[in-house]
């Protein structure tokens, strides 16, 4: 074999070594971040559901009514409208979406009601995940320049938080930022599964 093609090959080599070990890196980050927000999911869910339970069936059904009609606060964030949009976004557009919901709840979360257990476990897990967002954001910051920058992102107050709502106000209150919660976790569980698929081209991510 000619020594120049010896040398090719050799640099092929490396580049792959390289690289695969790129892909096994982001994917045990990748499946970490999948874990917790798994975690964070399900708390969201068993939250919710406990609230749901300490109320009567009147109330459930007049507050998912009035639910159905508002809008949760993360919903100024711009993210994929369907299944299909979803598949189409990039690896990068995905975290990045997912590192401003997460964000969106740092302060709001405080203010979850339910059993302390459940709750005193929800801020420290979103730190984590938002940070383990931000070191998959940079390990694909190849795919474009700007990642989330928490210093310019500003937050509305949550929902309907601070308008006046009448006798039900703590209710709705509740109920709201309760669903919100669950339906946000639910969508960066979505975007980050999604995006950890799309590291092994074999994989069938279909939602």
């Amino acid at each position: 074999m000619p020594a120049m093609d010896s040398v090719v090959l050799l640099l092929s080599v490396v580049c792959l070594g390289v690289s695969s070990q790129q892909i096994t890196d982001s994917q045990r980050l990748f499946s970490i971040a999948v874990n917790r927000v798994t975690h964070l999911h399900l708390l969201a869910q068993r939250l919710f559901s406990d609230f749901e339970s300490s109320l009567q069936t009147e109330e459930q059904r007049q507050l998912n009514k009035i639910f159905l009609q508002d809008f949760c606060n993360s919903d100024y964030i711009i993210s994929p409208i369907d299944k299909h949009e979803t598949q189409r976004s990039s690896v990068l557009k995905l975290l990045s979406i997912s590192y401003r919901l997460v964000e969106s709840w740092e302060f709001p979360s405080r203010s979850l009601s339910g059993g302390s257990s459940l709750r005193n476990q929800i801020s420290p897990r979103l730190s984590e995940l938002k940070t383990g967002i931000l070191l998959l954001i940079r390990a694909n910051q190849d795919e474009a320049e700007n990642y989330p920058d928490s210093d310019a992102l500003q937050h509305a107050p949550y929902g309907n938080y601070y308008q006046s709502l009448g006798g039900n106000e703590s209710l709705r209150q509740t109920y709201e930022l309760l669903a919100c919660f669950k339906k946000d976790m639910h969508k960066v569980e979505t975007y980050l599964t999604v995006a950890k698929c799309r590291l092994s081209p074999e994989a069938n991510c279909t939602l």
